[in-house]
């Protein structure tokens, strides 16, 4: 972390050269948009993002040195002086350790980004994002205004940014993304703009912005997951002024998405897609894509060396999380926090894993579909739609197997002779009646577990129904 003189020694830069828009780039052929939320919002997400469903969120820094309690370790332990982080730093540590100091311990030692690139191909994830920085500042690149605080610099002395981009675009068909914080909890200049009620702008022009740019020209990342504004408005972050830089003139401009946090206010208002809260799952259909970004790890983004078996979601849940989102119109990105040394550890792999193979099977009912009339069965609990119209589809994903063999569907009108009903999975067309006044009751074939094409969830896809 800089200290307070050599980061007021960094701003003797020209800030009105920084103040400037970046040279332009390539020309693009649609039209620019303005910097205003008016005309940014205007700007449609590219395809590939509302096809994919499901990508993975992954939490990383030196937060995860202590991995104790929560990412959020440092705020706890120095801002808030919360007993349990107080008493573990006592327990644990000298009493003159800084937080810095776990920088050095930050190895990295076992981390391969190959590997981490096959775990997350095999989760059936279309897009992974990366924290590059949170809110303790450090970079996992080496930014040049992150001076001795960033990955080159201290603790692992690797580019973790570049090898993961590399390995997720060598060995898999995942999109790489990034996340990354506006602000820093203690950085001595975001807290002088601060004390100023942000009429003064030095921290986003002499670092975030910077950074930003940085990140984009480098790494090219097709989504920049915007987080952590510090109280401050987006105006304070000149968020439209590289947004419109971002979509006009940069080198993903046709394919990069974004969220909707680049500035206290925005959230839920602004952006490429909408993520509302941390674990936002409204259960219903809402006008305007969104995400439902969520934890493994009921309690935290970042590993926890604490966390008991009890606190990480069950493989049925997660994928009840899945279908629930993609029948409201979202896209599940769900987060694993890994190790000081780089591991996925077992039950973070193991939960990946299990999903990729749900998702061999039921991945027709998941992938590139849309929603239908009804996002749940108003009769059968537990059951959630998806569609293909051009192909006349609508899945019914069903989370529990009934005992009586018969699945009942309020929604679906079959129409004789038309109608057709399949497990996905299983494959051969099962039989089914009419049911008054409205939906069908479909006969599920008799299988033993082994049988059985998975074992958390199912999937029909139905022919011509309305």
């Amino acid at each position: 972390m800089l200290s307070p003189e050599l980061a007021r020694t960094r701003l003797a830069l020209p800030l009105l050269l920084l103040l400037l828009p970046p040279p332009p780039g390539p020309a693009s052929c649609a039209a620019p948009y303005d910097p205003t939320w008016e005309s940014l919002d205007t700007r449609p997400l590219p395809a590939w993002f509302d096809q994919a469903k499901f990508g993975v969120f992954v939490h990383w820094g030196v937060f995860s040195v202590p991995s104790f309690g929560s990412e959020w370790f440092w705020w706890y332990w120095q801002k808030e002086k919360r007993p349990k982080f107080v008493n573990f730093m006592k327990d644990n540590y000298p009493p003159d350790f800084k937080y810095e100091d776990f920088g050095p311990l930050f190895t990295a030692k076992f981390f391969n980004a190959n590997q981490w690139a096959d775990i997350l191909q095999a989760s059936g994830a279309k897009y992974v994002v990366l924290t590059s920085k949170h809110h303790e500042g450090f970079t996992l690149w080496g930014s040049e205004y992150s001076w001795n605080w960033n990955a080159v610099d201290e603790g692992p002395k690797r580019d973790i940014v570049k090898e993961l981009e590399v390995a997720i675009r060598n060995r898999t068909d995942l999109r790489f993304g990034l996340y990354y914080s506006l602000f820093e909890w203690f950085h001595p200049i975001f807290l002088e703009d601060a004390s100023s009620s942000f009429r003064k702008q030095h921290f986003p022009v002499s670092k975030t912005l910077p950074e930003l740019y940085e990140l984009v020209k480098r790494y090219q990342p097709e989504i920049l997951w915007s987080d952590g504004d510090g109280g401050a408005p987006d105006s304070y972050w000149n968020s439209t002024s590289f947004l419109a830089w971002l979509y006009n003139e940069s080198p993903v401009r046709n394919t990069v998405v974004t969220n909707d946090r680049w500035g206290a206010g925005c959230i839920c208002k602004h952006g490429g897609y909408y993520t509302c809260s941390d674990r936002y799952n409204p259960g219903h259909l809402l006008p305007h894509k969104w995400e439902n970004c969520m934890t493994i790890d009921k309690f935290s983004w970042g590993y926890r060396r604490d966390a008991g078996i009890g606190d990480y979601l069950t493989i049925e849940e997660l994928v009840k999380q899945l279908v629930e989102t993609v029948a409201c119109g979202g896209n599940l990105l769900m987060n694993i926090g890994p190790t000081l040394d780089g591991t996925i550890s077992a039950i973070f792999e193991e939960r990946l894993r299990q999903m990729g193979t749900w998702l061999k099977v039921n991945g027709e009912a998941i992938y590139e579909t849309h929603t239908w009339r009804s996002q749940n069965d108003s009769v059968t609990p537990d059951v959630w739609y998806t569609s293909k119209p051009r192909e006349k589809l609508v899945y019914a994903i069903f989370l529990k197997w009934p005992t009586s063999g018969k699945l009942f569907l309020g929604q679906p009108k079959g129409i004789l002779g038309e109608t057709e009903v399949k497990l996905l999975g299983h494959g051969q067309q099962l039989n089914w009646i009419s049911s008054k006044p409205d939906g069908i009751t479909v006969e599920l074939p008799q299988l033993s577990f082994p049988q059985m094409p998975c074992e958390w969830g199912w999937a029909l896809a139905i022919t011509n129904v309305m």
